[in-house]
């Protein structure tokens, strides 16, 4: 998206403008579902830089424009799932390389970690991000990457972006953040010298509960090569119309982030007073252990919350006693989900290792939606009565 000398163009307007122009032909304002799989060339050895739907698709290319300018990136690639963009940038690197990576990321990547690359020769240590210095020490001769989520899923630590970048631009190391709790809206981590960021779309990205996806952003030109070979060789790639909803709802991701970000410090204030609630993770309260640096990197504190409950049947009782709060899988939707850890999201995950991070099976996630807050106030106070 073009910006003039005189102003720059903030979030808000980029969500809505960036990569998204007229249609050619019509006029027509809203980018056009381009449902084919293939593209007609008019001489042979002319193109029009379309040629096979894997490849590229214009639909994909608007939302990949808007995508890269709202994380202040120059390149980005859509996937067809979060766990195809970690997939792209896991294999980047070969048998016998090593990643340092954080101790509480999201069950799926850390599946496909074990069970998966470890199969091909690829090395992983976990430790806790927010500490430097614990990071420092677990690299090795082989390392090529520090892999990060900041905030954790679903124990929500914060990793401060700086030090990693430094740390690994020391090191001559790659360095990847998962922003998927924060949104571009909150949180760049670009912007502190990180060299890729991806997303599960699926979430605060599209935030409707009706798409798959993922992507993959950076700045880094030699990375950006590597990655759309990837993309078109594994062809885990987004459908047109999935990538027409995500660009819809990225025009209102600053609304809903917003009101996520609301809603989550009303009911995080709320549940710090009540007595039931063994802990809470939130980084929007002064309590946290990482809120300064929160402060510093973050726009926002976001959607989720993380409670304990002191026992699984604590945390059974609760969930089936709320109404508004569904009980199911994902986040980052406009409807409030309510989530439990070790049996759902991060189930693959040893007990052992969960139990070393905290959450214990007691422990709750609440994805906080855009419904009215003294309803959802209301709706987990009436559940708590009944533990």
């Amino acid at each position: 998206m073009a910006k003039t000398k005189q102003h720059k163009v903030n979030f808000a307007t980029k969500a809505v403008h960036a990569g998204q122009h007229p249609e050619e032909i019509t006029g027509a304002v809203t980018i056009p579902i381009f449902q084919t799989s293939t593209y007609s060339n008019k001489k042979l050895g002319e193109t029009t830089g379309y040629d096979y739907a894997r490849t590229a698709n214009p639909t994909r290319t608007a939302l990949q424009d808007c995508l890269a300018e709202l994380e202040n990136g120059k390149f980005a690639f859509c996937f067809s799932s979060g766990m195809s963009a970690v997939s792209a940038v896991i294999n980047l690197f070969k048998s016998g390389d090593h990643i340092v990576c954080s101790d509480n990321v999201y069950g799926g990547t850390y599946r496909l970690y074990e069970q998966v690359m470890r199969k091909y020769g690829l090395d992983f240590t976990y430790v806790d991000t927010s500490d430097i210095s614990l990071v420092e020490n677990a690299i090795k001769p082989n390392t090529k990457m520090i892999y990060v989520e900041t905030p954790t899923n679903p124990m929500l630590g914060i990793s401060d972006l700086k030090k990693i970048s430094a740390l690994a631009n020391n090191r001559k190391l790659i360095s990847c953040v998962d922003n998927t709790f924060m949104s571009p809206y909150f949180q760049n981590p670009l912007d502190f010298g990180i060299d890729i960021v991806l997303h599960s779309s699926t979430k605060y990205i599209n935030g409707h509960c009706d798409v798959i996806g993922g992507c993959v952003i950076t700045s880094d030109e030699s990375l950006a090569e590597q990655i759309k070979f990837l993309q078109n060789s594994i062809g885990a790639v987004p459908a047109p119309l999935d990538c027409f909803l995500i660009l819809r709802a990225l025009k209102t991701l600053p609304l809903r982030m917003k009101a996520h970000n609301s809603n989550a410090i009303a009911i995080s204030e709320q549940l710090s007073r009540n007595r039931k609630v063994k802990k809470i993770f939130y980084p929007g309260l002064k309590s946290h252990p990482q809120h300064s640096i929160a402060k510093k990197q973050m726009r926002g504190f976001g959607g989720i919350i993380s409670i304990d409950l002191g026992s699984y049947s604590a945390a059974k009782r609760f969930c089936n006693a709320l109404n508004i709060f569904q009980i199911a899988e994902s986040l980052g939707g406009v409807e409030s989900l309510v989530c439990h850890p070790p049996s759902m999201t991060h189930g693959s995950v040893p007990k052992k290792m969960r139990e070393k991070i905290g959450m214990n099976d007691g422990l709750v996630r609440l994805s906080v939606g855009i419904e009215d807050i003294h309803d959802l106030l209301n709706d987990i106070e009436n559940a708590l009565k009944k533990i």
